[in-house]
């Protein structure tokens, strides 16, 4: 088996849902391994709007879709989900690992508390917190009436049908995509701690995540939006609070999937990409919503922090404090066009001070919400 594993360079929502839909042509499976309904994928065919939360994008080209044991699992939720795809004339093929851990009742309920992180509030967080302390309750016990209540023993009834090994499975393909959830800089580890998520997002987690060897996975692919967005608490060095920051989430529909909150939106941060891709080890890289950028007559990209009299160009441990530094580029007028080369000259050398600055190809752009929106690099 070898893979393909999508993960986002930034804080998350840089429009993974789509392109993990537009590399799924051809494989024989899509896979998440971390996280569980706090993600939020939006793929757009035909003019047919499709949001997805546990279930990965590539469902909606009828691909098998594998829930990880890494994942987190509300299993009523997910059953709602499988009825919106039936809904929209979608039968899911889905496997669901036995191993991946249950959100119950009561993390919901411990989750729905105020928080200074800025959480979606779905239980990921107790639940991940309940797994590491060996207290979980996992998708097999589901089938145990003696381990859970009523309504998620009548829930995991339901999805029976869909319980296995994801691992054993996944073994016996050829050609697998991996699907990230949110972002690097929301890693429980190599995020901007303690405002993260419970889970490994990068793609070391895919792993583990999973029940796939390293050996596997044959490519990176980091996907990042022509500029920042975040939702939820944290530091964001380079946010906008003005007259920009409300065009870029206007333009961008910069709302939740998940939750419909309005994000936190800021110019380019070269400095944020360039880590993410070390710590992933990203082959390649696809530059999302370019057109959104469309109309401004200057665009900004930070390439450097200071603080203190102090200019660092890699990634602080804490980025509490640290003020960005821009280098100012020409704006354009159009990004909608038919091939690369037909892309303003002003756009394309956006692209290209980026490459330079994060120093991995940019081999794909996304220009529009459409499946077809796509220019491949020459």
């Amino acid at each position: 088996m070898k893979a393909t594993v999508i993960v986002g360079c930034q804080f998350g929502d840089e429009a993974k849902g789509k392109m993990v839909d537009y590399f799924a042509g051809g494989v024989d499976a899509v896979a998440r391994f971390q996280g569980g309904n706090n993600a939020g994928h939006t793929v757009i065919v035909e003019g047919k709007k499709y949001v997805l939360h546990f279930i990965p994008s590539g469902v909606v080209r009828g691909l098998k879709c594998v829930l990880g044991n890494g994942m987190v699992i509300e299993p009523r939720k997910l059953l709602e989900e499988i009825e919106m795809l039936r809904g929209l004339g979608i039968e899911p093929d889905l496997l669901i690992d036995q191993k991946a851990h249950v959100i119950t009742q009561e993390e919901l309920d411990k989750d729905a508390k105020d928080s200074k992180i800025g959480t979606t509030k779905k239980g990921i967080g107790p639940c991940y917190e309940d797994k590491a302390a060996r207290t979980g309750i996992r998708v097999m016990d589901l089938l145990d009436k003696g381990m859970v209540s009523d309504d998620y023993y009548g829930a995991g009834q339901k999805l029976k049908q869909y319980i296995g090994d994801a691992s054993l499975a996944l073994f016996g393909m050829k050609k697998v995509l991996i699907e990230g959830a949110q972002g690097t800089m929301l890693d429980i580890d190599h995020g901007t701690y303690p405002f993260v998520t419970s889970s490994h997002t990068v793609a070391g987690s895919a792993c583990s995540g999973l029940g796939i060897g390293p050996g596997t996975i044959e490519k990176v692919v980091g996907i990042t939006k022509a500029y920042t967005t975040r939702v939820g608490n944290g530091p964001f060095p380079t946010e906008l609070e003005g007259a920009d920051g409300e065009k870029l989430r206007e333009k961008g529909k910069e709302f939740g999937a998940t939750t419909g909150r309005p994000r936190r939106c800021g110019w380019f941060d070269a400095l944020i990409v360039k880590y993410a891709m070390r710590i992933n080890g990203i082959n390649e890289l696809v530059l999302t919503k370019l057109d959104v950028l469309d109309g401004f007559d200057k665009v900004k990209v930070c390439v450097a922090y200071e603080k203190d009299g102090e200019r660092v160009e890699d990634l602080p441990p804490n980025l509490d404090g640290w003020k960005p530094v821009y280098d100012e580029l020409p704006g354009w007028e159009n990004s909608k066009v038919a091939s690369y080369e037909e892309l303003p000259k002003e756009a394309r050398g956006y692209i290209e001070k980026i490459e330079s600055l994060v120093g991995v190809k940019i081999t794909m752009l996304s220009t529009g919400p459409a499946r077809d929106e796509v220019l491949k690099r020459p």
